[in-house]
């Protein structure tokens, strides 16, 4: 049974420091919104407190809200925020050879003009924020309205430049109030992997419409009425906005029920052809949410499937006559944050739901989720639905612990493997060029071991290319370690079945179009847990480089080869180096030593690579 306790009491983060934040924000957001002033903070001699808060004014002008009509997303730069990508999915910006994409292109994506307006102050707040961690202050991102997306960026920007690089780094915190949505799911996701989700608060009233607006296709005008109506200085008393509510609503509503719809599981194709039909916006929320209920009581959620359901169910009518005066709540609450908020926090009003495939259906319950769940007017409908969010959640940890049963099973098949690797290698013969030749009995049960292993890592990879897994679990090191293992021992064998069977004159080379997911999908989690560049950890791929040489080695002159030839010996010396890739490579009669003793002998004695060969 959910009881009523103080925010400081569920959290990391001080009631005061919420506080401060508030005030910030709205000082920002009144005074700095039309001037040029980029933020301000209370970083000065008289502030002896261990934290450092950064406000960012919001703006009016439709171009701070909006790049391109419609929802105005755009993917993130690679460059500037790495881990903003689903690490397995995302295949980059592949370009295949007739110049087309090829491939999943799944990185984040975020409102252009929320980035663009980050950019813009970037250089300035760097210098700002490095002063703070000499000082070594806790750095404090915060935000009203526009304000706030500013406050999001720049956090995940603090999270990927310093904290990433520098573990010692303090964590930030981002404490956003009435904020719109700024990242679509993959933003979501990868957060939540990186396990940089806990370091963001938003708080939003009831009737807010500002959270809610980025999920309806907006016009230039359409945002322009509305922005007129939020802006204090030219708002017109009692100015009728009810149309543009309902709209927005009406688009909220799509988007939770394409989502609620997916959580109970219908699988009717009646979804898809509407969703082919209508567009639906890319954003959804992400990070803690507190919901103020306008009677003082404050419901904390973490999941963002639930708060999307919260925003839908919280902001409906009792009847349509009720659309006006909600409507003008919707803008009246957007600036009540520091009015209504700080006489929350001291007392005990707050529930934090965690157990939400429990929530009681009825309003008659006497726990005290129901009362809180009444005063934000949550219908029988809409807890259905946040039980739904929560039961999803709950399948995906059921489904890791599937996974992580068959475990023991891999390290079991693993070894047996090993075991054949050792075996082959004991008769000076690599168990690459034995598995290639499979003359031996040894060898047919070497391939049954690699197709039970194939069996269970694909099913694993298409549970974590549908979604069904937690969002950390790429994220998670005895995973990474032992894809890692499986990728470099077993996928030799792959790549010497596809060219046994001469596969590839049909089908074309390995790398292109023969490798399996399991194996790009284990590199990539390597890669991006080492922070390393993209296609570096292909050690496992050296075979398949080999097969290529040979053929183009007879094709060719060597000095058409030589590049491709020289850039692959130093990719082998440093896998060799860093015990990535075995010795076993360089017996005698393996395909590699005979295709290099092939070369001329003048590339042979200047090679990086004839210090591990007897010359």
């Amino acid at each position: 049974m959910a009881a009523f306790v103080k925010l400081g009491d569920i959290g990391e983060v001080k009631v005061e420091l919420i506080k401060r934040a508030c005030n910030l924000s709205m000082k920002a957001h009144h005074e700095y919104s039309s001037k040029k002033q980029t933020f301000i903070h209370d970083h000065n001699k008289t502030n002896k407190t261990s934290e450092v808060v950064y406000a960012f004014p919001g703006s009016w002008s439709v171009a701070s809200w909006l790049d391109h009509p419609s929802f105005g997303e755009a993917k993130i730069d690679r460059n500037v925020f790495p881990s903003l990508r689903s690490v397995g999915n995302d295949e980059g910006p592949t370009i295949g050879k007739e110049g087309q994409k090829r491939g999943r292109d799944e990185v984040a994506m975020l409102n252009k003009a929320f980035l663009d307006r980050f950019q813009v102050i970037s250089k300035q707040l760097q210098t700002e924020v490095e002063k703070a961690i000499s000082e070594k202050k806790q750095i404090i991102f915060a935000g009203h309205s526009s304000g706030a997306p500013t406050a999001i960026i720049a956090t995940v920007w603090y999270l990927e430049k310093y904290l990433k690089q520098n573990p010692n780094v303090d964590t930030p915190l981002c404490i956003t109030f009435g904020s719109p949505l700024v990242g679509d799911r993959i933003f979501n996701h990868a957060l939540i992997r990186e396990n940089w989700s806990r370091f963001f608060i938003h708080f939003a009233m009831r009737y807010d419409i500002v959270p809610r607006l980025m999920l309806a296709p907006l016009t230039e005008q359409r945002l322009q009425q509305l922005l007129f109506s939020l802006n204090p200085k030219t708002a017109v008393q009692n100015q009728p906005i009810g149309s543009i509510y309902a709209d927005v609503m009406r688009n909220v509503s799509s988007v939770a029920s394409y989502t609620a719809c997916h959580l109970m599981g219908n699988t009717n194709l009646l979804l898809e052809t509407v969703s082919s039909f209508v567009e639906l916006s890319p954003y959804r929320p992400f990070g803690t949410y507190v919901f103020c209920t306008g009677e003082g009581k404050l419901l904390v959620i973490r999941n963002p499937d639930a708060v999307l359901q919260v925003l839908f169910y919280s902001g409906q009518l009792s009847s349509t006559n009720e659309l006006e005066e909600v409507a003008k709540k919707s803008v009246t609450e957007h600036f009540d944050y520091l009015n209504i908020l700080p006489r929350s926090l001291d007392i005990p009003n707050v529930v934090n739901i965690q157990n939400l495939e429990g929530l009681p259906l009825s309003n008659d319950d006497v726990d005290q989720s129901c009362i809180i769940l009444n005063e934000l007017g949550l219908s029988a409908r809409a807890r259905l639905c946040l039980r739904s969010a929560g039961e999803a959640e709950k399948q995906k940890l059921r489904n890791k612990t599937r996974v992580d049963s068959k475990k023991k099973e891999i390290e079991k098949l693993l070894r047996e493997i090993y075991d054949y690797k050792t075996r082959c290698e004991v008769q000076r013969v690599g168990y690459y060029d034995a598995f290639k030749l499979s003359k031996d009995p040894v060898d047919f049960i070497g391939n049954v071991k690699r197709l039970d292993l194939a069996g269970i890592w694909d099913e694993i990879i298409e549970m974590v290319k549908r979604y069904e897994l937690p969002d950390s679990f790429e994220g998670y090191k005895e995973w990474v370690n032992l894809g890692t293992e499986y990728r470099r021992l077993v996928e030799p064998l792959d790549i010497a079945n596809y060219y046994r069977h001469k596969k590839n004159e049909d089908t074309g080379p390995y790398m292109d179009k023969g490798r399996p997911k399991r194996y790009r999908y284990t590199q990539r989690w390597r890669e991006h847990a080492l922070s390393v560049p993209v296609g570096s950890s292909s050690e496992s791929c050296f075979w398949a480089e080999v097969e290529e040489l040979c053929r183009k080695s007879k094709q060719k002159p060597f000095e058409d080869v030589k590049a491709s030839v020289l850039a692959f010996e130093q990719d082998v010396d440093r896998w060799v180096g860093k015990q990535e890739l075995g010795k076993d490579v360089f017996l005698e009669r393996s395909t590699f030593v005979q295709w290099w003793r092939s070369l001329p002998v003048q590339h042979q004695q200047a090679s990086c690579l004839a210090k591990y060969l007897d010359m």
